[in-house]
């Protein structure tokens, strides 16, 4: 009878699952994962369409991605709370449930002000998702193929955003943008099916533990107001408004009152007392830093094609996917052989990649062909893997098991609002620095240049106009100035990556000998 599943070990601990059901089991987790990960870099590509459907700006059309962003970044903390509260098994599957729901009324929106709120509420639901699928398949997966596990979860996480790009350009030119999210229904009805028809009675244990309000209405007021300001910053002329400095001054208050509060709340809803774990603090910081460099670039990059090279959705999508082509090869291998590598080497190999690659990226401009533009993607991919397994390994090795939610929670918080955060700034970055270049540019078409004149003369040989030659003077001098800023992007991103080299090294070994990869 002791080997008859499910058979109980301890309080919400219960023997792996084997053979099919374990196979299911993944294919079900990583559905949803890919599924809530394909979300945040599915739009991107698309911004420009939804933009012009919707009657908004390029810029506000960023809109409906940072919101996306920010909700489920505000939301992630609570993963353990609501874990412990009503189980991790019902958390994960409700949240797919209502992620489907919310992603349909996304595609149904007609304005945008309806996208964005259905987008904000569809961030909310799905923020548990990625923490509790990566909770739910290290506790039912046998503990000498967690890292296994971890493989195959990390590489969903990166194959979702390499997806995301290429299925977005499609559907944006082939079908219409309320397809980006009308596509979630029959993937996340299939993987709630699956994942409750095998964890229904293997749920984890619940207790009634007491929410923290404070921090909640804190949290959600101090990031709330900090994206705004980042995201309606550039519009309002920043400091110069008068709603702009006062969510500023909001956000700071109410950020600063957050860490006390949750330093001395005893249920925090950010337990910032996993910081003190030292593996933890290095490791979270430098993934959300990481992350945040990694996701201006891809909020960039689709965009600048698109509105300076004249690019399809789809043909900026394809230029983004050779990223996928090495990551996929390379993480199933470092997922198997985790435990025999330096993890802190592989994550400094990776930010050098990503360093290297955003330098080469400065260095192109609008006359780059597609394939030299997809270059620097294609080798980022290698350091993709390298980047992701390592540092959750080393920030969730020396966390126990019953706060593996929890940490795994607070970690994607952090993640997921420096991606929410560079997504604001770094289009306000790029506009900025794009009128900077645009008023040093303009400066040289003056009537006392000489390269002006030869090139006046130029175009006006070719039969243009005084006007339209002033005309095709200032698209040329636009599109120089957007290409010489977004350069400067990938400078700033590039020194990021190497900067945060010598973090990784803080981490103190053994990174895999607890609860995150199996061992106690």
């Amino acid at each position: 009878m002791t080997d008859q599943l499910p058979q109980q070990r301890s309080a919400g601990e219960f023997p792996p699952l084997q053979g099919m059901q374990l196979a299911l089991l993944t294919i079900a987790v990583a559905l949803a994962t890919f599924m809530e990960v394909l979300d945040i870099t599915i739009v991107n590509v698309s911004i420009p369409a939804i933009a012009g459907s919707l009657g908004v700006s390029p810029a506000e059309g960023t809109w409906a991605v940072s919101s996306y962003s920010l909700a489920a970044a505000i939301m992630q903390p609570l993963t353990g709370w609501i874990g412990r509260r009503f189980g991790e098994v019902r958390t994960f599957v409700t949240s797919m449930v209502l992620f489907v729901v919310f992603s349909a009324l996304c595609g149904l929106a007609t304005s945008m002000p309806m996208l964005v709120t259905a987008r904000l509420i569809q961030g909310l639901v799905s923020g548990p998702m990625v923490a509790i699928a990566q909770a739910l398949l290290l506790r039912n997966y046998p503990p000498q193929k967690r890292g296994m596990a971890m493989g195959i979860w990390a590489m969903v996480v990166i194959v979702a955003p390499i997806c995301g790009p290429i299925l977005g350009g499609w559907i944006t030119d082939n079908l219409s943008w309320p397809w980006l999210f009308y596509i979630n229904v029959p993937i996340g009805l299939l993987g709630a099916l699956v994942t409750w028809s095998l964890l229904k009675d293997r749920e984890s244990q619940t207790m009634v533990v007491p929410i923290d309000v404070v921090g909640l209405l804190l949290l959600v007021v101090g990031v709330g107001c900090l994206q705004y300001m980042l995201d309606n910053g550039n519009d309002m002329d920043w400091f110069e408004s008068p709603r702009i400095i006062t969510t500023g001054l909001v956000s700071i208050i109410a950020l600063i009152y957050l860490v006390i509060w949750e330093l001395t709340d005893k249920h925090p809803v950010l337990d910032l007392h996993l910081f003190k774990e030292r593996n933890f603090l290095v490791g979270t910081v430098a993934i959300s830093l990481g992350y945040f460099a990694f996701f201006g670039l891809n909020v960039v990059f689709p965009i600048w094609l698109q509105t300076v090279l004249g690019y399809t959705a789809s043909d900026a999508g394809l230029a983004m996917a050779p990223i996928g082509v090495f990551a996929i090869v390379v993480a199933p291998f470092v997922g198997k052989n985790i435990h025999r590598l330096n993890l802190r080497l592989m994550a400094s190999v990776a930010f050098v990649i990503f360093g290297l690659c955003s330098f080469w990226g400065a260095g192109l401009n609008e006359q780059a062909t597609f394939g030299q533009l997809s270059s620097p993607r294609l080798w980022q991919g290698i350091g993709m893997p390298m980047f992701f397994l390592p540092l959750n390994a080393i920030l969730l090795s020396h966390i126990s098991p019953n706060e593996l939610a929890a940490a795994s929670g607070l970690s994607n918080f952090m993640r997921t609002l420096a991606g929410s955060m560079s997504t604001a700034l770094s289009i306000f970055l790029w506009n900025h620095r794009t009128d900077v270049h645009h008023a040093v540019l303009s400066e040289h078409v003056q009537n006392n240049s000489a390269g002006w004149h030869h090139y006046q003369g130029v175009l006006s040989s070719g039969g243009l106009t005084d006007q339209q030659v002033l005309g095709a003077t200032n698209f040329i001098v636009n599109q120089q100035a957007s290409t010489l800023a977004a350069n400067d992007l990938y400078w700033l991103f590039a020194v990021i990556f190497i900067s945060l080299i010598p973090l990784i090294w803080l981490a103190k070994p053994p990174f895999l000998n607890r609860g995150a990869m199996g061992g106690h």
